[in-house]
């Protein structure tokens, strides 16, 4: 099937499960949570084929190891996988919600409701395990969806995709179609008149390059720059909890801490260094980190995401400093300040304009499955729309319906009618 008659059948098919009701979608859902585990062996090991075929690109100097970690699939992330495509059907049904109704003129009824955006491109790298949450999320939303991942991931995301296809029977499999070729691609970034909202998930040239080859509406973060401030006031233990684990828990992911601010008067600040080197972590400081924790120079500068264990120390005066470091090296993604001032962390929760900013908590919590959304089509640092973590709510738009008895324009411009313009 060629991309244009490929997005019109993910239209159709869009369409048709639209039309359903919410316990045929929502059976389709559980299907799919089920399917993953049963098959689960044979996923797992399509996803092996891939692993040791990137460890060789590895090997080579042909693939970077964040982008060979980010493959691994294992039987732990499909059950995460299937628990969360499971809160997704259990959530409240998002198509034909009503949000507003208003009474216009006597008979003459108003009403605005969600309604799915209708086809949506995504393009992601490495990843298998968002192939099955951007289809739940599709599913749920009743949005066709065209989907086209890495070659590093091309054995996994076949067979992920032929599992969760089959599962969704009797639901057209052309619902969710998947594209394997970069010609597809921009073959598929043309059809403006076809494809409603494009979403990349990848490295920053990923999501440039689509942004710059396509008229269709684009979604996405280029980079993940997340800061972890550390106060004067911060708890030590409790600091170095967080920023531990924001630089750990999964350096490869996209809110993993890349840029570590830390007041110059903070008491338990070698502690927390040495912590951190204790962990494996490579660090790079500013002039004044340099000196104080004998670090090598920040030499690529301040505005790195480095998707492994490494990081950039920086030393500033006050909450004001670390709010300008952040505004000027930050990707607005997700930032966290760590202290017990309440003024203080106020001042930054207020001032931080990024998509997520928290207190007292790990910049790894950025995430749709954590932020009780079911699974999320990425994160998004764009200001229109949808912002942070992107889940059914950013796959939706609204219609308005109108229901009159007969009523016509001419009598109330003529004085003869009047709006009220009522709020029901």
């Amino acid at each position: 099937m060629n991309p244009r008659d490929a997005a019109r059948a993910a239209r159709k098919a869009s369409r048709h499960t639209q039309s359903l009701d919410t316990q045929a979608r929502v059976g389709a859902l559980n299907r799919i949570a089920d399917a993953l585990l049963v098959h689960s062996s044979v996923i797992l090991q399509a996803n092996q084929q891939d692993v040791e075929l990137a460890n060789k690109e590895v090997a080579k100097g042909g693939l970077s190891t964040s982008m060979a970690a980010r493959l691994v699939l294992t039987h732990a992330k499909l059950e995460t996988l299937a628990q969360g495509i499971r809160s997704l059907a259990a959530m409240d049904e998002p198509i034909g919600r009503v949000l507003k109704r208003t009474e216009l003129a006597d008979g003459l009824i108003l009403r605005q409701e969600t309604a799915p955006l209708g086809v949506v491109l995504i393009v992601f790298e490495s990843r298998p395990d968002v192939l099955p949450q951007l289809i739940g999320l599709a599913l749920r939303s009743g949005n066709g969806l065209l989907l086209k991942g890495g070659s590093e991931a091309l054995h996994s995301n076949r067979a992920l995709h032929q599992v969760i296809t089959q599962a969704i029977s009797p639901l057209p499999a052309e619902l969710f179609a998947l594209v394997e070729t970069r010609q597809d691609v921009a073959a598929l970034l043309d059809l403006d008149d076809v494809i409603d909202l494009v979403v990349p998930r990848g490295s920053n040239q990923l999501v440039r390059s689509i942004q710059e080859n396509t008229r269709i509406p684009v979604l996405g973060h280029a980079d993940g720059i997340c800061h972890v401030y550390v106060d004067q006031s911060a708890d030590p233990t409790l600091a170095q909890s967080i920023v531990l684990d924001a630089k750990t828990d999964y350096p490869a992911a996209c809110n993993a801490m890349e840029t570590l601010l830390i007041h110059r008067d903070y008491p338990q600040s070698q502690e927390l260094v040495a912590a951190l080197q204790a962990a494996g972590v490579q660090l790079y400081g500013d002039v004044d980190s340099q000196a104080r924790f004998r670090l090598s120079p920040a030499e690529d500068g301040f505005a790195v995401e480095y998707g492994e264990l490494a990081a950039t120390v920086c030393l500033v005066d006050d909450v004001d400093a670390a709010i300008e470091h952040i505004h000027r090296y930050g990707s607005g993604h997700t930032d966290c300040i760590v202290s017990t001032d309440s003024e203080v962390s106020q001042s930054f929760l207020s001032l931080v304009d990024s998509a997520c900013v928290f207190h007292n908590a790990s910049t790894r919590f950025a995430d749709g499955f954590r932020f009780g959304l079911g699974a999320e089509v990425g994160i998004s640092t764009s200001r229109i729309h949808a912002r942070g973590p992107v889940g059914v709510d950013g796959l939706m738009t609204t219609r308005w319906k109108l229901v009159g008895r007969g009523h016509t324009v001419a009598p109330f411009s003529r004085g003869e009618q009047r709006f009220t313009h009522r709020p029901l």
